[in-house]
């Protein structure tokens, strides 16, 4: 088993801190997938039991210019490691001006990803800085727990608003209030309610629009090396929308501390971003960027 990566270019090293970064203000801690070909930061707490859950995918070809691994066997060429991303997120901020990056699964005392920052120096020699951070290998009997999460049987789906005045009114709203109401329709209409005893707030957002979901696998709406593919299958969409009168609200009730803390850390600048509503059960945010893709998962409060 092993994992050796490299990232020369100062674009991409910046661009790959802020996901880490990202990454670290939704979970204290996560799995790391590793494939030959992606990298996923998963957050697996059950939404049945009241946990969000996150899968985060990266394409390495994106982010890395040297990129190396053996997985645990040739018919699963994996690897699943257990971290705190705020170590990671620590270790890249020593590297906004690096001249290269190193990553390397070793096992010295104990598995480790090191993370090596070659600086620039005034002398001809550089300066490189270490940062061991210590994993958790999950064993190949635990990998099904890790899985990519299917899209919901959704009531509605709808894209987003801007993001930064998204998180602006609920940053406002969750001094009133430890809950907040997200509804929309399939008329690109999104309401935030706040409703207590106290007050009643709500904030109306219009035509957003509605994502034109073909089927119902992530893969279909998430990036793929770069390629945003939105595909509408010959059926139309597969889902409980289907059939629904358009500007029947559907809604969900959650924790707003959740909801803010997605918008708060979210450094990715995504060029997509929508959710879907499952009434009563859980909202479900895709965030998409050119070559990122994350999905979260907040579910309802009874």
């Amino acid at each position: 088993m092993r994992f050796r990566a490299k990232i020369v270019d100062l674009a991409c090293l910046n661009h790959f801190s802020r996901v880490i970064n990202t990454i670290a203000k939704l979970a204290k801690t996560c799995t790391l997938c590793l494939t030959d070909s992606k990298l996923y930061f998963i957050l697996s707490d059950k939404v049945a039991n009241g946990g969000v859950s996150m899968w985060c995918e990266l394409c390495q070809g994106n982010f890395f210019d040297e990129f190396q691994m053996e997985g645990v066997a040739a018919e699963h060429n994996e690897i699943y490691l257990e971290l705190v991303p705020e170590n990671l997120s620590r270790a890249l901020k020593t590297a906004q001006n690096a001249k290269a990056v190193k990553i390397k699964l070793t096992n010295k005392h104990c598995p480790c990803l090191r993370v090596a920052v070659e600086l620039p120096s005034l002398s001809s020699s550089s300066r490189i800085v270490t940062h061991d951070i210590p994993v958790g290998v999950i064993p190949r009997r635990l990998w099904n727990d890790f899985r990519e999460p299917s899209v919901p049987d959704f009531d509605v789906s709808i894209y987003l608003p801007v993001l930064k005045t998204m998180r602006s009114v609920v940053e406002r709203m969750k001094n009133l209030s430890n809950s907040i109401v997200i509804e929309a329709n399939l008329s690109g209409e999104m309401n935030l309610k706040i409703e207590t005893d106290l007050v009643s707030v709500t904030t109306h957002f219009k035509d957003l629009g509605n994502p034109p979901w073909g089927v119902k696998t992530p893969s279909d709406v998430l990036t793929k090396c770069g390629v945003l593919m939105l595909l509408a299958s010959e059926d139309g969409c597969q889902s409980s929308a289907q059939g629904r009168d358009l500007e029947s609200m559907a809604e969900a009730r959650i924790d707003i501390k959740k909801l803010q803390q997605l918008l708060a850390g979210q450094q990715v600048n995504p060029t997509k971003a929508l959710c879907n509503i499952v009434s009563k059960r859980v909202v479900h945010f895709i965030l998409l960027h050119e070559d990122v893709s994350l999905q979260y998962f907040i579910p309802a409060l009874a």
